[in-house]
C-alpha cells in the first residue's frame, strides 16, 4: 500500500513523496503508519519488528535484533532509518574493533598545528551495530556510555549526541564461534529484544516473487516518509501520555515476580519497570490513546523481559524456555481494572 503522493520512480517501482506538515506526523499514530507504508515498499511481514522499532525510537530507547542470518535484520534497520530521513550509521562488529573506532579520537593536522576532532560512526540518529556480539567486551562497553547518557568522552572530551538518537544491534544466535556474550549490563540497555524469525513458506514465496520482479529493490527505493523534526515532536507527545495508578502497580507486580519466581536465576531491574512505563505509553500512543492499558503491558512482557532474565539451572535442564516462563508468570499476575478515561478527560 502507498501513501498519498506515491509515484513510480524510473525503474518502475514505487516510492513515498513529500512528506505533509510536521504537526500532523507529530501525532506518533501518524508516524507509525507512515513508517510502516515507507517500509511495505521493500520488506514483507515485518509489521511487528517495525512497530517495536518505532516503540523504541518514540520511547527514546534502543532496541535488539537477534536471528538466524539471512532474515534481513540489517536491511530492516537500514530501511527504517531510511523512512525516518534522519542521519543513519552502520558499525560492523569484529573482533579487532577498538573504542575509538566506535566513538572517535583527536587527530592531529599539522597545517594548523591543532587537534581535531573526527567524530565516529556513533554520532547518527540510527546507529546499526552489526553483530555486535562478535566485538570484545572492551568495545562493547564503549556502547554503554551513548546508550545510557546520550553523549560519549573522547580524550577527556564530552561530546553530545545528535538527537533523536537510536542504537539498534543486531546478533546472529545460532553463531557461537568467534563471539563474546553480552555483559548483563549492555543487555539491560536494550529497551526491547524482538527475535525476527525464519519466514514461513507463504512469506518466503513472497519475497522470491517481490525480488524476482524488482532484483535491486532496495532501502534507497524509499523517500523520508517523516523527519528528525516529527519523530521529537512525537517524543513529546508520547511523554504526554498518561498511566494510571493500577497499571503501575500491575507492572511492578509482573516485574517483581521475575525476582521471586523459582524458575529464574536473575529477574528484571528497575530499569526494567522504567522500560516497560515509557514504552507501554509509546505504544498507547501508536495505538492512538493518550492512556496505557494492561493490554499495553502484556503485549510488552517479552520484548522487555526476555532478553533480562536468567534461567537457573534446573530451568535449562528441564528445557523451561524463557518465552514459556515469562507466559505461565504474566498469567498469573491479576489484571487490575482500569477506568478509561473519557474523550475530554485525555485532551
Amino acid at each position: 500500500m502507498l501513501t498519498d503522493g506515491g509515484l513510480p520512480n524510473k525503474d518502475g517501482r514505487h516510492t513515498v513523496s513529500s512528506t505533509p506538515e510536521a504537526s500532523e506526523i507529530a501525532d506518533p499514530a501518524v508516524l507509525c503508519d507512515r513508517i510502516q507504508t515507507a517500509v511495505e515498499n521493500v520488506l514483507v511481514d515485518t509489521s511487528e519488528v517495525i512497530e517495536g522499532l518505532t516503540i523504541a525510537l518514540l520511547s527514546r530507547n534502543h532496541l535488539l535484533l537477534e536471528g538466524p542470518p539471512g532474515v534481513a535484520k540489517t536491511t530492516i534497520a537500514k530501511v527504517f532509518a531510511r523512512a525516518l530521513g534522519v542521519e543513519y550509521s552502520r558499525i560492523q562488529m569484529t573482533p579487532d574493533v577498538l573504542p575509538t573506532d566506535i566513538t572517535g579520537t583527536h587527530i592531529y593536522r599539522e597545517p594548523t598545528g591543532q587537534f581535531e576532532l573526527r567524530k565516529g560512526p556513533v554520532f547518527g540518529n540510527v546507529v546499526l551495530v552489526d553483530e555486535i556480539n562478535r566485538a570484545p567486551p572492551k568495545t562493547q562497553s564503549a556502547l554503554l556510555e551513548a546508550m545510557e547518557e546520550r553523549h560519549v568522552t573522547i580524550d577527556g572530551e564530552t561530546v553530545e549526541l545528535p538527537r533523536p538518537f537510536c542504537l539498534i544491534a543486531t546478533q546472529n544466535a545460532i553463531e557461537v564461534d568467534g563471539t563474546f556474550r553480552l555483559p548483563a549490563a549492555q543487555r539491560d540497555r536494550f529497551a526491547l529484544k524482538y527475535v525476527v524469525e525464519l519466514p514461513d513458506r507463504e512469506t518466503e514465496s513472497t519475497i522470491i516473487r517481490k525480488f524476482d520482479s524488482a532484483p535491486e529493490l532496495g532501502p534507497t527505493d524509499i523517500d523520508a516518509a517523516v523527519s528528525a523534526e516529527d519523530v521529537l515532536a512525537a517524543q513529546q507527545a508520547v511523554a504526554e501520555v498518561s498511566v494510571a495508578e493500577p497499571v503501575v502497580e500491575y507492572i511492578l507486580d509482573i516485574v517483581h515476580e521475575t525476582r521471586s519466581d523459582h524458575r529464574l536465576e536473575h529477574g528484571g531491574s528497575p530499569r526494567a519497570s522504567l522500560v516497560f512505563l515509557n514504552t507501554a505509553k509509546a505504544r498507547a500512543a501508536i495505538d492512538g490513546r493518550a492512556y496505557v492499558l494492561p493490554d499495553d503491558i502484556k503485549a510488552l512482557a517479552k520484548p522487555v523481559l526476555g532478553h533480562r532474565i536468567v534461567r537457573n539451572t534446573d530451568a535449562r535442564m528441564h528445557n523451561r524456555s524463557t518465552h514459556g516462563i515469562l507466559d505461565e508468570l504474566v498469567g498469573s499476575v491479576p489484571v487490575p481494572d482500569v477506568d478509561i478515561p473519557s474523550e475530554a478527560d485525555s485532551q
